[in-house]
């Protein structure tokens, strides 16, 4: 089980909505701690409602260099995409142009950033409502939505480097 966690509620003001981002990792193996996901995604309770915010969504994302549902973009090797993660103490601080948040992540999920160096970012155009921030999210409830083909192919997918304090 996981839980949301809320990003922007100025949902009056933008098109977007309330921008939410949810943490969660893969199983793990034997030989490796599992491959840490984050998934950025709107309630759809934008302005102007959720067909808008999926459009708003998807702008903002080509505006930053990417493109939905064709390519997966590795950020060590794809210059010009301003996105940045910072991983530290029990936190994934996550930098966009439009959303910038601090997630609580499990230990299970910062040992598999660790180790692996990077995170897999899911930016969905698609809205999900049910999932509400703050509220838990159950595995089979999480699964349903990040397994779902049309949602997949309406998303952003990014490598994005863990960037750790120095220290």
């Amino acid at each position: 089980m996981t839980t949301s966690n809320v990003v922007s509620s100025a949902r009056s003001a933008s098109p977007l909505g309330t921008l939410t981002v949810i943490p969660w990792s893969s199983e793990p193996s034997a030989d490796s701690a599992g491959t840490p996901f984050l998934m950025a995604y709107s309630l759809g309770d934008g302005r102007d409602g959720p067909e808008a915010g999926q459009q708003a969504m998807r702008t903002a994302l080509e505006g930053m260099g990417l493109s939905v549902g064709d390519r997966l973009f590795d950020l060590d090797k794809d210059a010009g995409i301003t996105a940045s993660l910072l991983v530290e103490g029990g936190s994934a601080v996550l930098n966009l142009p439009f959303l910038k948040v601090q997630c609580p992540v499990p230990d299970e999920w910062q040992e598999a950033a660790r180790e692996r160096g990077q995170v897999y970012l899911i930016c969905s155009v698609r809205p999900w409502p049910e999932a509400v921030p703050g509220q838990p999210v159950d595995e089979a409830r999480l699964r349903a939505f990040v397994s779902d083909e049309e949602m997949l192919k309406d998303s952003a997918h990014v490598l994005m480097p863990v960037r750790r304090l120095q220290g």
